[in-house]
């Protein structure tokens, strides 16, 4: 669940489970020499054989005995570390996973072509008819739709097809000691301690992403101590085996995170021909009545707009050639399970689909996405043109979004903040022209306020 992203924000919140290969790392630095052993001399009849030299503590060892120590001292018993802990190494694959860089960014068409599919949709309805009276009971309690929640479920576990398959005692153990993120992965390795030790699991059982999300939502052990909920009353919660756990504790989260019964996290939305792309920004809210003076109507000829009492935002993850949204407030609520737009975008698509809705009526945008070294030559060219664009990182984040809004505004572009191949075209080719010029630099001029563009 949530990365996103871990969660997002909002505490501490669900990671999502991604299929990647297994990639095998060398061996981290200070691990387990092979010990060296001395026999007994040849034709040494009757000399007592020399002891094996014991092999010096690896660093992960150390560092796991210090932790058991502080794991004790913080009320976990010695079962369930001697369970979880006992004789855990490094997972190196687990490693590799979170030290992977992409290649290539991902459109939001191809990001939807392949979460939200015909075969996806058949699948959900058949199991929201399967389980409607458990969906109908968690929908009474909390105000969160079942095709919502189905929804949630197909996009973390494929319906729970996928739930991981690592230990997640050592992978956790794994994350917190390699030194990345090592802070947040210690805190979830002691939930997930205190969760075993509650005996809602035994640590052989308890399996997950290789980021240490769990169960049919994939939540992270900090979000299950904070919102998973005994749903068919056994007395103990079960997210890996029993649905009633898995919905009721979701839609808890849900709830919590503020969620409004009876109005849409997102919906497709024609613009009129004059629309000021400006306007398409996450942070830029308006009623939605005001938003139908523009012009704007659902991309649904059968549908109209909701009445809601909050404001909503136009989004266009694919720039002003691709599809748009109206969100709304329960759009918000979703990136506090995952800070992506497309994501949760992807859960408005197969909520609406799931409930017979139809597929997105949009243009497909512009073809193509910037590979990660693209991306950071496009932050590195803005940059010396003047227009601060941030690290060059490769990840375009809200300072690259307005550094772009800002070269489209000066080059008599759609201002959408969109960083597309096009996009990079004309920024090469500014480039090129103020290198000659001899007006390149490194100090970023005047740019929009930062709160204008989308996270």
């Amino acid at each position: 669940m949530v990365d996103r992203f871990m969660r997002s924000a909002r505490g501490l919140v669900p990671i999502r489970t991604e299929a990647w290969p297994f990639l095998l790392l060398a061996a981290l630095a200070g691990g387990c020499a092979a010990p060296s052993v001395v026999g007994p001399a040849p034709e040494a009849a009757g000399t007592a054989p020399a002891r094996a030299t014991p092999a010096p503590p690896s660093a992960f060892d150390t560092w796991l005995a210090a932790f058991r120590r502080e794991a004790a001292a913080q009320g976990i018993s010695a079962a369930t570390l001697d369970a979880a802990l006992g004789g855990v190494k490094p997972v190196e694959p687990v490693i590799a996973l979170d030290h992977r860089q992409p290649e290539f960014l991902q459109t939001f068409g191809d990001y939807i072509a392949r979460r939200v599919t015909a075969g996806q949709v058949a699948r959900g309805q058949a199991l929201l008819a399967e389980h409607a009276d458990l969906l109908d009971a968690v929908e009474q309690r909390y105000g969160v739709p079942r095709t919502v929640l189905v929804a949630f479920w197909g996009l973390e576990t494929h319906y729970g097809a996928d739930l991981g398959g690592f230990n997640v005692p050592a992978t956790l153990a794994t994350l917190a000691f390699d030194g990345r993120r090592s802070g947040f992965f210690r805190g979830q390795l002691l939930d997930a301690l205190r969760i075993i030790d509650a005996g809602h699991v035994s640590a052989a059982d308890m399996k997950g992403s290789w980021a240490g999300a769990m169960g049919n939502m994939q939540f992270m052990p900090s979000t299950f101590l904070a919102y998973a909920v005994d749903g068919d009353g056994d007395g103990r919660i079960d997210v890996w085996r029993s649905l009633p756990d898995a919905f009721y504790s979701a839609a808890h989260y849900l709830q919590r995170a503020g969620w409004r019964p009876n109005e849409p996290v997102a919906i497709e939305v024609r613009l009129p021909r004059d629309f000021d792309w400006r306007q398409a920004r996450l942070f830029h809210r308006l009623k939605v009545a005001e938003w139908t003076a523009t012009g704007v109507e659902a991309a649904d000829p059968s549908a109209s707009l909701p009445d809601v009492a909050g404001r909503a935002a136009i989004v266009l993850p694919q720039g002003w050639q691709g599809p748009a949204f109206m969100v709304f407030h329960n759009f918000d609520v979703v990136m506090k399970w995952n800070r992506s737009m497309n994501y949760a975008l992807a859960v408005a698509q197969l909520s609406q689909q799931l409930a017979g809705g139809p597929p997105l009526a949009g243009g497909e945008g512009e073809a193509g996405a910037l590979s990660v070294a693209q991306m950071k030559a496009l932050q590195q060219a803005l940059n010396e043109l003047g227009l601060d664009a941030g690290p060059a990182d490769g990840l375009p984040g809200p300072r690259t979004q307005t550094a772009v809004r800002l070269f489209q505004a000066l080059h008599g572009l759609p201002v959408d903040g969109y960083a597309g191949p096009s996009l990079l075209a004309r920024v090469d080719e500014a480039h090129a022209a103020a290198a000659a010029a001899g007006t390149l630099t490194l100090a970023p001029a005047p740019t929009f306020d930062g709160t204008d563009c989308d996270p």
